[in-house]
């Protein structure tokens, strides 16, 4: 059987140089090369969906890959498709180099300039360490088979328009259908979701921040079990802390969740840094709420345009929410969706703040009355957005059934982005 290789390489000579000794391999089967960090994870992740035996058994990443940085692009290659053998071309073979690949999970390493003999060796033990793992995964069923968890992101086009509680409301629609649902402060200055579900937890983001191999313990350790059943983790209680959670450290924790939860909802707030950026580049789906108001608006506007410049995301990729919505608004779901040049969700938010105010003013966030019709649009867009389990002959609910799961709408999902 060949051995499939899918080069990940985003200088032009390196690619040639690669795919032609690669094409040169007994038995190689080497594929399409894929330029960008973000390609080979969507590559990966379509093939995972069809059948953990439609992924290449190698993966070959070089050194100069981005936005993502090579090591930490492999850490979550091996988090997410832990079937993927990967191997790190690079011109640095230090001791020291190679220990930290093997610790971020690659497979091997292989030194620039390529030499025939050392790939060869290199990629048929990886390919056959690769064979074993299948065999192992195909002997179980209970194994996890590496495709992870749905990861959401949630940012404000200001401050003010209704984000953390969109983010919260996402989480707890998921957690209700049965789904397992982690929610993640990643407004590290000032979130307040544990204010809003009040939650006093001293332990928070922060304390994973400089934890290099984050074990299922220790993500237990930090996260804190809400009685609704989603698992928390907070911001810090000290705003300065929250320059300790870097974009690397950010990548580290959204993907430990990942691996765990078949959700992530992860509110980025308002204001964009490194962590809150690293997690919006790596979300399966990157939401940013406005209010349908000039101001918010253009900051929606402004918001993207910056996301398009610094490679976080494209404008096609990320989806507007209108929170606060009236028929009777000048500005509309369709002509916001003109201004920003992004998609906007089918399910507006409607204008209804005396529904909320007794729940945030008690801190109650999660008691809101399944009759309100905020709490029911907010569940109908997870239901949008694919975050909900639909049960057998479940079908949209109006105005407050029995419990929870009552209240969620399972609308058929539409796809976000291209």
């Amino acid at each position: 059987m060949p051995t499939r290789i899918l080069p990940a390489v985003g200088d032009a000579d390196a690619v040639r140089s690669i795919t032609t000794l690669l094409s040169q391999l007994p038995d190689a089967e080497p594929v399409a090369p894929v330029v960008d960090s973000t390609q080979l994870v969507d590559t990966l992740a379509r093939l995972a969906a069809e059948s953990v035996d439609e992924l290449p058994e190698v993966v070959v990443v070089h050194e100069r890959i981005g936005p993502v940085p090579a090591l930490e692009l492999i850490r979550e290659v091996a988090l997410r498709f832990p079937a993927v053998g990967v191997i790190l071309v690079t011109s640095d073979a230090s001791p020291g180099l190679f220990q930290a690949a093997m610790d971020y999970g690659a497979r091997g390493l292989v030194a620039l300039p390529l030499h025939y003999d050392e790939l060869a060796n290199r990629v048929q033990a990886v390919a056959a360490w690769s064979v074993g793992v299948r065999r192992h995964l195909g002997a179980g069923a209970d194994v996890f088979t590496g495709v992870g968890g749905t990861v959401v992101t949630v940012s404000g086009a200001k401050g003010g328009v209704g984000a953390t509680f969109t983010a919260i409301q996402l989480a707890l629609a998921a957690q209700a259908s049965g789904r397992s649902t982690a929610l993640v402060d990643m407004d590290l200055q000032t979130g307040d979701i544990a204010s809003f579900l009040d939650v006093q937890f001293r332990r928070s983001v922060v304390d994973l921040a400089a934890i290099t191999d984050i074990s299922p313990r220790v993500l237990a350790d930090a996260v804190f079990r809400h009685d609704t059943g989603v698992a928390l983790l907070l911001a810090p209680g000290e705003g300065e802390r929250g320059e300790e959670v870097t974009d690397r450290a950010a990548r580290q924790i959204v993907s430990a969740l990942r691996s765990r939860y078949e959700v992530v909802v992860v509110d980025c707030g308002a204001q964009l840094g490194g962590a809150g950026a690293a997690a919006v580049e790596m979300a399966d789906a990157a939401l940013l709420v406005t209010t349908p108001d000039v101001v918010a608006v253009r900051g929606a506007k402004r918001a993207v345009r910056m996301w398009d410049r610094l490679q976080i995301r494209k404008a096609e990729e990320t989806t507007v929410v209108v929170n606060r919505h009236t028929r009777g608004t000048e500005i509309q779901p369709h002509l916001i969706q003109r201004i920003t040049g992004t998609p906007v969700a089918g399910t507006a938010i409607p204008a209804h703040f005396k529904e909320l105010q007794g729940v945030v003013d008690a801190g109650r966030v999660h008691e809101l009355d399944n009759k309100s019709t905020v709490k029911q649009a907010l569940w109908a867009l997870a239901g949008e957005l694919g975050l909900v389990k639909a049960r057998e002959g479940a079908g949209a609910h109006k105005g407050g059934g029995r419990g929870d799961r009552g209240a969620v709408s399972f609308r058929r999902r539409r796809e976000i982005g291209p």
